[in-house]
């Protein structure tokens, strides 16, 4: 995390300004349009892979060929008949959720990097506060609902992205868009730093987000003729600012600046103009093939081969049991009327003639057995692909059965290592800047306590202590479980001999710590080194005082057998 302590001042500026005289701005707009269309190119390119994931995958989501919203298209179920990869895909989501965003547990940790800092009472009882207060905007908001259309999103088209807003009464806000409505560019260094969205809105939606002062001569006129659900194209582009003055902190010289302009309207004419001081476009992408890359590939393109044999397998087999239950039939010139194909039917045929009457065409005899077997082995290899036997075990735990990060280390611990890059890689492009926004959002409006003096202008670090993340590291925990046993093995061995001396190698106090620390146990729950040792102090004194007692009493006994022995 960035340098957060001190970069924000009490004028609780909002993160984007909305200014009645952006207009008067002298920034030409083809320079937006070239930018945007170079952008929409470029995804354009992604968007066949995009459409076949969506038409096999994932049916209910993507948004292409710029169709309204509002609008119900039917699912083509004569092409997918099998729903498994939609379910897997959905499994894994709910998964990702549970393992690393789960709303029931926390699942992050504010650090300072530095283990003597963080153990200052002051400092662990402020970071632990400030954690719990995000956690409760967390909570107040839509980021949860927002989070699981993100993971679903991420699994099966590689690529997701949402606008986290400040809003004025649950202080963030998400939205979440699908693939296909959206576009994303790159910096140098491959982060996603540019973002593009072509949408709809009506016209009432429009002068009331925008005013009416600045929708078009066209927008307004028939806002005014009452065509307020008459439906309007708009521009949204996010950019990095490079046209900002570093020392001005006005809204056009922020970080990034915001434009949003209608299709056809005059080329000065915007609907608004703004900025962010901090990048507001959450992005993830599951994995890039090479930095140039502006989208992600994810299990969803693994398995679609698989899920397009499957729905071919389903289809054949329904085709091999209608024709089992209902065969195709050949009729003799000598039946009579109609040949009746229903139960209990009666077709009249002349019984003269050999082989007369009504029989099937051919004789179909389809090993069930085998496509089945086949059909499993599929299925099963989308599950394997999409991580759905791994989540299941998570949302299990998730829903009461008991387990721990280190039965999940041991059952999965090949899995957990395949998906160790893509969860670094979710908690660098989409969990770090959450957290982060969602920081400067909460501190600019007062919503945070000042911090301790000890740590003014240091760098607030995040720590992940949700299931998936303490899995990961049980590594590390569980190679001290096996020192720590070692240790008491040799313990027993020298006690036998009247020694003890190997625990000597051992501090037990910075064990307990940084086992404690591994596993995100809150500040509180522990003493404090300061705390600890004024406790030992404390029983050293009081352990010294009852021996001085006790030598007091025993010498006080001692005169007094004397003097009774005279």
């Amino acid at each position: 995390m960035q340098t957060i302590l001190s970069q924000f001042d009490d004028t609780r500026a909002k993160q984007e300004e909305k200014k009645p005289d952006f207009n008067k701005t002298k920034l030409d707009r083809w320079l937006f349009v070239r930018r945007s269309d170079a952008l929409r190119n470029e995804g354009m390119l992604w968007s066949p892979a995009w459409r076949d994931i969506a038409k096999y995958i994932l049916p209910t989501r993507g948004f292409f060929f710029e169709q309204r919203p509002n609008v119900g298209y039917e699912i083509d179920h004569k092409t997918v008949v099998d729903s498994t990869a939609e379910q897997a895909i959905s499994t894994l989501a709910s998964g990702m959720q549970s393992g690393l965003t789960s709303p029931s547990r926390p699942w992050f940790k504010l650090s300072l990097g530095d283990d003597d800092l963080d153990k200052l009472a002051n400092v662990s009882y402020w970071l632990d506060d400030t954690q719990r207060r995000m956690e409760n905007t967390f909570s107040k908001s839509n980021i949860y609902g927002g989070l699981n259309s993100i993971y679903e999103e991420v699994g099966g088209f590689g690529t997701a992205c949402a606008l986290l807003e400040e809003d004025p009464d649950d202080v963030i806000r998400m939205r979440v868009y699908t693939c296909g409505e959206y576009y994303l560019g790159t910096g140098p260094d491959g982060r996603v730093n540019a973002f593009y969205r072509r949408f709809w809105m009506t016209v009432a939606q429009l002068v009331k987000e925008f005013g009416l002062n600045n929708v078009s001569p066209q927008v307004k006129t028939m806002y005014e003729n009452q065509s307020p659900d008459t439906w309007i194209r708009i521009n949204f582009l996010i950019e990095p600012n490079d046209a900002r003055v570093a020392e001005m902190q006005d809204w056009k010289n922020m970080e990034y600046r915001s434009v949003y302009w209608e299709d056809g309207a005059m080329v000065d004419k915007y609907l608004r103009m703004g900025g962010f001081k901090e990048f507001p476009i959450l992005a993830p992408r599951w994995s890039t093939v090479t930095t140039a890359d502006s989208y992600g590939r994810s299990p969803g393109w693994k398995m679609l081969g698989d899920v397009k044999m499957l729905q071919k397998l389903q289809i054949n087999k329904l085709i091999c049991l209608d024709k089992v239950t209902n065969p195709p039939v050949q009729v003799d010139a000598s039946v009579q009327g109609e040949a009746n194909m229903l139960p209990g039917g009666v077709t009249r045929f002349s019984a003269m003639l050999p082989n007369a009457g009504v029989k099937p065409a051919y004789q179909v005899n389809p090993d069930l057995q085998a496509i089945e077997l086949t059909i499993e082995k599929t299925q099963n290899a989308i599950k394997e692909k999409s991580f759905a036997n791994l989540f299941l075990m998570l949302i299990d735990a998730e829903r009461g059965a008991p387990i721990t990060a280190t039965e999940v280390t041991e059952r999965q611990s090949e899995k957990l290592s395949v998906l160790g890059p893509v969860l670094e890689r979710l908690e660098g492009e989409l969990l770090n800047p959450l957290i982060e926004r969602t920081f400067n959002i909460m501190y600019a409006r007062g919503m945070i306590l000042p911090p301790p003096k000890e740590i003014a202008n240091m760098e607030i670090k995040i720590k992940y202590i949700s299931i998936l993340a303490q899995a990961q590291k049980m590594v590390g925990t569980t190679a001290m479980q096996q020192v720590l046993a070692y240790a008491q093995q040799l313990a027993t061995v020298q006690l036998q001999l009247g020694q003890a001396e190997v625990l000597d190698n051992i501090n037990f106090d910075e064990q307990i710590q940084e086992y404690a620390l591994m596993l995100g146990i809150p500040a509180k729950t522990l003493n404090s080194p300061e705390m600890r040792d004024q406790l030992r102090k404390a029983k050293r004194e009081a352990l010294a005082k009852q021996q001085q007692q006790q030598e007091a009493l025993a010498t006080t006994e001692a005169l007094n057998k004397g003097a009774s022995g005279n």
